[in-house]
C-alpha cells in the first residue's frame, strides 16, 4: 500500500495517466512474471444523495441556504432569546411546517433512488474462475473478470468480447438505454483465440475511461508457450457497454474492462440536483427588497424612540426597574431594534412559502388529472415527478428534443421506390399513381416500367446490401407481407406468398429493415446468412445463393455502404447504397439525371432517400481490393483513414440502378405540436444519436427546416472537405457561417423570434458529435471560448437547430451550453430514453416521453408525458396559466403584508413608538393562517384568466409571458405602490374618524383596539374584494372561499371578543367588535374607506382602453374579462 502511494507521489505511476493495462481472468502475462494485481475501482453504483448518517445534516444545511427560510430561523431565535411583542409559535411553527414536508419529501426521494441502486449492485452475475463458473453479485465484479452474460440479459459492466455461442464469432446488442436505438448492432469477438477461456493468457492494454460511446482504443496481447505475444487491434466493434442488451445470441464472454462510476453509461450520468424556477428567483429578489423595507422601519423606529425619550420625561405608570435602568444603552438599543424587527416581521410572512409550495402541490394534481393526456395505448396519463417546476412550464424559450421515440415513432416504413427513372409506388385503395419515365422528356402512362432484369438486378441489391440478420420465431402465423396491399408496376401474381412460419428481422439501422420488407412487397425475399452465403428467394420460389466477401461499412464521411457477394456462376458483385450526395459523384454522370427528379420530390416530401448503384468486378480487380481491405484491417496506426481510401478505390465507376423513399413515421401531430411551440417563441434543437440524413429529414418532416431553408453543415464531412487542418476548417466555417446568419441577417422586429417570420434569409443549422467536440474542447482556451461564442450566436440566429451523433453527455453540454448563455434562457429537454436522461437532467425542465425505451427518462424527468403532441397542451395551457396564477399569488402576498403591517408602522407614530402592537395578537396570527390565505389558494388553482381553447389556438400569446413578464420590477412597484396606497388609507381613513372619539349614542369613547380593529376589518375585506375583482373565472370554490372568509372573520371576532377565555392573562377584544359595529360611524367609515380603496381598480376596468391585437390581463394591471377579450377579437 505504502509503496504504492509513494509510487504514486513520484511518478511511478505514470503509465496509468493515458492506459490502463488488465490481466484477463487475473492470471500473469507472461506466467512466469511476478504478479502485482492492478487496483481498479469495484463495480458498485451510486445515485443516491443522502446516507442515513448525513441526511439530517446535510438536508438541513440546504434548506437553510435558501434565504427565506434562515431570514425565518433567525427571527424565531430572536422571538425566544428577546422579550418581543410576539410569542414565538407565530413564527417556528410555519417555519417547522415548511421544514419537515420538505425534508421528508427529498428523503423519500433519495431513499427511492437507493433502492433503485440496490437492484442494479446485487443483480446475479456469472463469472468464470478457474474453469469453474461461479454466480456473485454485480457490485463484486473486478477489473479482468471474465463474465458470461445470455441472450437478454444486460450487460453489468464494459466488456471485450471473448467469445460468442454465435458460429461466425459476433454477437448482436441493443444500445437503447444509452443512445435511445433500438436496433440490433453487431459485435465481433477478438479473432483467433482458444476455444476453452481457461487456457487463455492475455493482458488487454487500453485508453482510461472516457464518456465517448462511439470510441475506444486498446490491443491484446496473447501469450502462448513461451513464444512472441500475438497482438490483436481492439476497437469499438469489440466492446460491450453496459446497459446494452444481449439479442439474437445464446451466450457470451467477455472480460471486464471498466467497471463502476469508470463504466461509459455511468461517465454520461448526470447527477441530478435541485432545480429552481424562475419565479422562486423573483421571491428571493423582492424578498430583498422587502428586507429592506423591514430594517428601515425598525431602525426608524429606534431611533425615534431615543429621540423622543430624549425630549419627554418616563411616565409616572411606567418606570423602568432598577435592572431596566443598569442594562447597557447600546445594547437596550440592539433590543429595542430587534422587538422593532419582530414587530414588523409580518411584512414578510412565511406563510406565502407555506401557500407557495401547496400551489405547486395541489396544482400539480390538474396535469396528472388531465384527461386531455390520456394514451389508451398505454393506458396511462401524464405524470409529475416534481412539482416545484409548474410556473416554470409557462416560461421555456428552448426545447431540446430527442428524434426517435420522441419525435418519430422509430418505425421506418418502404414508401416507393424508382427503378431507371420508372417510379414503383404502393398503391391504397384507388389512388392514382404518377409513374414516368424523366428520359422521355413528357409524362408516360402509368403502365409503363422498367425492364424485368433491371428490377429483378434492384430487388436483389436491397435483398444483399445490407446487414440484415433474419430471427426465426417460433410463433406460426401469417407473416406481415400478408396484409400488404397491391404494388403497382408488378402483377399482382407476381407478388410473394406469406411463408408458413413468421419470420423477425434484426438490423442495425431500422430503415435497412425497411428496405428488406420494400423487396418482399415486390417478391425478392431475404432468407438470412448462414455460413458467410446469403440466400434470397426470388418471384420465381427459387432460392439464390451468393457468397459474402466483404462488408464495406457506412460511417459518416463516406454516407455510404457496400457488399461485395459472389454469385453462383462465379459472378463478383459490388452491390452499394447511400445518401444521394455521396453515390452521384461515384456513378456515370449520364445515369443521375434519370433518378435525381424522384430523389429530389422524396426528400422535399420529408421521406428518408437513398440511391442504390452496383458494379462488376473482375478476378483482377477483386483480388486486388481484397488484398487491400485485409491489409488495411489489420493496421493498428491509421486504420480508420486506410480502409476508407480502399472503400473510395474500390466504390467508382458504378452503375446507378434507382433510388428508395422510406418514412420513418413520425409522432402523432409532431409537426402540428411543434408549429405551435415554434409559434409561441420557442427555439427547437433536435439532440439525436442518429445518422444526419435520418434526422434531416425528420427535421423536415416536422417543419422545423422548411424548404426554403438554407442549412449550415458543420460536420466531419465539411470538415474534411477544404483540404486544410481539421482544426483550420472549424475556423474557417464558423466565422462564414457566422457572417452569414448573423453580421448579414436583417435585424429582427421586436417580439418576432423566428428569423423567417421578418423578410431575410431562413436558416437551419446542422453538427455533428465530432465537430461540437471541437468546438467544446479546442486546443487553446482563447479558441474554444471563441468558438463556442460563434457557435452560439450562428445557432441563436437559425431557425431551428439540428445536433447529431451526440452522445449522451454531449447532449447535456449543449444545454448547459444555451443554459448559461447571455440572458439565462429557460430550457426544457424532452426526450425517452437512458441516453436522455444526461440533458433531461441538466434543463430547466425535464420532460419524459412515456416510450418503448424503457422508463429511464421517465424516472429522472420532472414530468412524464404518453406522446409528444401532448407538451403542445401542458406548455401552452397549463404553462401559461400556471405561471400567471403563481405571479399573481407572489405579488398579491406581498402586497397585503404592506397593506396589513404600514398602519402598524404609522402607529408606533401615535404611541411614542412604544412598540404598542396596533392588532390584537390573535389578528396577528389569524391574517395571514386564515382569514386571506384561502381566497388566493383558490386563486391560483383555479384562475383562467383566458380560456384554454383560445391558449391553445392562439400560441402568440404565450409570448406575452416570456423572460418572466408578470414579476418584473415594473409590475412589483406598482403593487407595492398599490400597497403603500391602501395601508395609508386604512390608517389614516380611521383616524380622521377617531377625531371625534364619541361614537357611541351614549358617548362611550373607543380606545385603542376599537381603532386597530376598524383598521383590521377595512384591512381584509378591501384585499379579499380586490382579489374578487382580479378573478375572472369564478368556480363555486372561488365564491365559497372568499366570501366564507370575510363571514368567518366576522364570526371568529364575535366568538373571541364574546367569551372570557380562561388561558387569556389579558383579554383585550372583550365585546370591542361588538360595540364597535353598534356605530353608525363605524359602519360608514368602514363601507367608505373599502370603496375609496377600490375606486383606482374599479376605474382602471371600465375606462381603460385595449392596446395590442390581443387585449389582455396581465397581473392585476389590466384585467380584462375572457368576454371582453372575445368582443375584441
Amino acid at each position: 500500500m505504502l509503496r504504492r502511494r509513494l509510487n504514486h507521489l513520484f511518478g511511478g505511476d505514470e503509465g496509468r495517466v493515458h492506459s490502463r493495462t488488465i490481466y484477463v481472468g487475473h492470471k500473469p502475462c507472461p506466467p512466469n512474471e511476478a504478479f502485482i494485481p492492478p487496483k481498479f475501482c469495484d463495480n458498485r453504483i451510486v445515485s443516491s444523495k443522502y446516507t442515513v448518517w448525513n441526511f439530517l445534516p446535510k438536508n438541513l444545511f440546504e434548506q437553510f441556504r435558501r434565504i427565506a427560510n434562515f431570514y425565518f430561523l433567525i427571527i424565531f431565535l430572536v422571538q425566544v432569546i428577546v422579550d418581543t411583542p410576539t410569542s414565538p409559535v407565530t413564527s417556528g411553527l410555519p417555519l417547522f411546517f415548511v421544514i419537515t414536508v420538505t425534508a421528508v419529501k427529498q428523503g423519500y426521494e433519495d431513499w427511492l433512488r437507493h433502492k433503485a441502486d440496490r437492484e442494479v449492485n446485487d443483480y446475479p452475475v456469472s463469472v468464470l474462475e478457474d474453469g469453474r463458473r461461479i454466480r456473485k453479485r454485480s457490485k463484486k465484479l473486478k477489473v479482468g473478470d471474465i463474465v458470461e452474460v445470455e441472450e437478454d440479459e444486460t450487460f453489468p459492466c464494459d466488456l471485450i468480447l471473448l467469445q460468442s455461442s454465435r458460429d461466425d464469432g459476433t454477437c448482436f446488442v441493443t444500445t437503447a438505454s444509452l443512445d435511445g436505438e433500438s436496433n440490433h448492432k453487431t459485435h465481433y469477438t477478438v479473432s483467433d483465440l482458444e476455444s476453452d477461456l481457461q487456457y487463455l493468457s492475455a493482458t488487454i492494454e487500453c485508453e482510461q475511461p472516457q464518456p465517448d460511446l462511439y470510441k475506444f482504443v486498446g490491443r491484446m496481447h496473447i501469450y502462448r508457450n513461451s513464444q512472441e505475444p500475438d497482438v490483436r487491434s481492439l476497437g469499438p466493434e469489440n466492446l460491450l457497454l453496459k446497459g446494452a442488451n444481449l439479442k439474437n445470441t445464446q451466450k457470451i464472454y467477455g472480460v471486464a474492462v471498466y467497471t463502476g462510476m469508470e463504466t461509459k453509461m455511468a461517465l454520461n450520468y448526470q447527477g441530478k440536483s435541485q432545480k429552481r424556477s424562475a419565479v422562486e428567483k423573483s421571491i428571493n429578489a423582492f424578498l430583498l427588497v422587502y428586507l429592506f423595507i423591514l430594517v428601515s422601519k425598525a431602525l426608524v423606529c429606534t431611533t425615534l424612540k431615543y429621540v423622543w425619550q430624549s425630549k419627554h420625561d418616563e411616565p409616572w405608570y411606567n418606570e423602568k426597574t432598577q435592572k431596566e435602568k443598569d442594562t447597557n444603552q447600546y445594547l437596550k438599543m440592539f433590543t429595542d431594534f430587534l422587538s422593532f424587527m419582530v414587530l414588523f416581521n409580518f411584512i414578510i410572512p412565511v406563510s406565502m412559502y407555506v401557500t407557495v409550495e401547496m400551489q405547486k402541490f395541489l396544482g400539480s394534481f390538474f396535469i396528472a388529472w388531465d384527461k386531455d393526456f390520456f394514451d389508451p395505448e398505454i393506458k396511462e396519463g401524464a405524470l409529475v415527478n416534481t412539482s416545484d417546476l409548474n410556473e416554470e412550464l409557462g416560461q421555456v424559450e428552448y426545447i431540446f428534443t430527442d428524434k426517435t421515440g420522441t419525435l418519430t415513432q422509430n418505425n421506418m416504413e418502404f414508401i416507393e421506390c424508382c427503378i431507371d427513372g420508372f417510379q414503383y409506388k404502393h398503391q391504397e385503395g384507388s389512388s392514382e399513381l404518377d409513374g414516368f419515365c424523366v428520359t422521355d422528356g413528357p409524362v408516360n402512362k402509368v403502365q409503363q416500367k422498367a425492364g424485368r432484369e433491371r428490377e429483378e438486378l434492384f430487388l436483389r441489391a436491397l435483398c444483399l446490401c445490407h446487414t440484415v440478420q433474419v430471427k426465426e420465431s417460433t410463433k406460426q402465423g401469417q407473416d406481415q407481407i400478408d396484409q400488404l396491399d397491391h404494388v403497382d408496376g408488378l402483377g399482382s401474381e407476381e407478388v410473394l406468398q406469406p411463408p408458413q412460419q413468421e419470420r423477425g428481422f434484426i438490423a442495425s439501422s431500422p430503415d435497412e429493415i425497411a428496405l428488406v420488407k420494400g423487396a418482399m412487397r415486390y417478391g425478392f425475399t431475404f432468407l438470412g446468412l448462414e455460413s458467410k452465403n446469403m440466400k434470397i428467394l426470388n418471384r420465381n420460389k427459387d432460392v439464390e445463393t451468393y457468397e459474402l466477401l466483404h462488408v464495406l461499412n457506412f460511417d459518416p464521411v463516406r454516407r455510404r455502404m457496400s457488399v461485395m457477394v459472389r454469385s453462383k456462376t462465379g459472378d463478383i458483385l459490388l452491390f452499394c447504397k447511400g445518401a444521394d450526395s455521396s453515390i452521384f459523384p461515384q456513378v456515370r454522370q449520364e445515369e443521375v439525371e434519370r433518378i435525381r427528379m424522384h430523389v429530389e420530390r422524396n426528400a422535399t416530401d420529408g421521406y428518408r432517400t437513398l440511391c442504390v448503384a452496383y458494379k462488376h468486378l473482375s478476378t483482377e480487380e477483386y483480388a486486388k481490393a481484397d488484398a487491400d481491405l485485409r491489409e488495411a484491417r489489420l493496421a493498428l496506426q491509421d486504420r480508420e483513414e486506410k480502409l476508407m481510401a480502399v472503400y473510395n478505390q474500390v466504390e467508382t465507376d458504378m452503375i446507378l440502378i434507382g433510388a428508395t423513399a422510406v418514412e420513418d413515421q413520425l409522432q402523432d401531430e409532431a409537426a402540428q405540436t411543434m408549429e405551435a411551440l415554434q409559434g409561441a417563441g420557442m427555439k427547437v434543437w433536435v439532440l439525436t444519436g442518429d445518422k444526419m440524413e435520418t434526422a434531416k429529414s425528420t427535421c423536415y418532416a416536422c417543419g422545423l427546416f422548411k424548404k426554403k431553408t438554407e442549412l449550415l453543415e458543420l460536420t466531419l464531412r465539411t470538415l474534411e472537405d477544404g483540404g486544410r487542418s481539421r482544426e483550420g476548417r472549424l475556423h474557417d466555417l464558423l466565422l462564414e457561417y457566422h457572417k452569414k446568419a448573423v453580421q448579414d441577417a436583417p435585424p429582427v422586429k421586436l417580439g418576432i423570434t423566428r428569423s423567417w417570420s421578418v423578410t431575410g434569409h431562413d436558416y437551419g443549422f446542422i453538427i455533428d458529435g465530432a465537430s461540437l467536440s471541437m468546438v467544446l474542447s479546442s486546443s487553446s482556451e482563447s479558441n474554444s471560448r471563441s468558438y463556442k461564442n460563434l457557435f452560439l450566436q450562428i445557432c441563436q440566429n437559425c431557425t431551428a437547430v439540428l445536433c447529431c451523433r451526440m452522445a449522451p453527455l454531449q447532449k447535456a453540454q449543449i444545454v448547459k451550453l444555451v443554459k448559461n448563455s447571455k440572458g439565462s434562457p429557460i430550457t426544457l429537454s424532452i426526450g425517452d430514453g437512458a441516453n436522455d436522461v444526461s440533458m433531461i437532467l441538466e434543463a430547466h425542465v425535464g420532460i419524459g416521453i412515456k416510450g418503448r425505451e424503457g422508463r429511464q427518462a421517465v424516472k429522472n424527468s420532472d414530468y412524464a408525458i404518453p406522446k409528444l403532441k401532448h407538451l403542445k397542451k401542458l406548455l401552452l395551457a397549463h404553462g401559461h396559466l400556471y405561471y400567471v396564477r403563481i405571479a399573481h399569488l407572489v405579488q398579491y402576498f406581498f402586497y397585503k403584508n404592506l397593506c396589513f403591517i404600514l398602519p402598524q408602522f404609522l402607529y408606533q407614530f401615535f404611541c411614542g413608538y412604544s412598540q404598542q402592537p396596533l392588532y390584537d395578537a390573535a389578528y396577528l396570527t389569524m391574517y395571514n393562517i386564515c382569514f386571506t390565505s384561502m381566497p388566493i389558494l383558490a386563486y391560483s388553482l383555479l384562475e383562467q384568466h383566458i380560456c384554454i381553447d383560445v391558449l391553445l389556438d392562439n400560441s402568440t400569446l404565450y409570448r406575452e409571458i416570456a423572460k418572466n413578464a408578470m414579476l418584473r420590477w415594473k409590475l412589483f412597484l406598482y403593487w407595492t405602490a398599490l400597497g403603500i396606497f391602501h395601508g395609508l388609507v386604512f390608517f389614516f381613513g380611521v383616524w380622521f374618524l377617531f377625531s371625534n372619539p364619541a361614537l357611541q349614542d351614549n358617548g362611550q369613547v373607543f380606545g385603542n383596539w376599537s381603532y386597530g380593529t376598524i383598521v383590521f376589518t377595512v384591512l381584509v375585506f378591501t384585499v379579499t374584494l380586490k382579489l374578487a375583482l382580479d378573478t375572472r373565472h369564478w368556480t363555486w370554490i372561488n365564491h365559497f372561499v372568499i366570501w366564507g372568509s370575510l363571514a368567518f372573520y366576522v364570526f371568529f371576532s364575535f366568538f373571541w371578543g364574546g367569551i372570557i377565555w380562561p388561558f387569556l392573562k389579558h383579554q383585550r377584544l372583550y365585546f370591542v367588535f361588538a360595540n364597535m359595529l353598534s356605530s353608525v360611524s363605524a359602519w360608514l367609515i368602514i363601507i367608505l374607506l373599502i370603496l375609496l380603496s377600490l375606486l383606482p381598480e374599479i376605474l382602471l376596468v371600465v375606462l381603460r382602453k385595449p392596446r395590442g391585437p390581443h387585449a389582455r390581463q396581465i397581473a392585476a394591471v389590466t384585467p380584462l374579462s375572457y368576454k371582453h377579450l372575445k368582443e375584441r377579437e
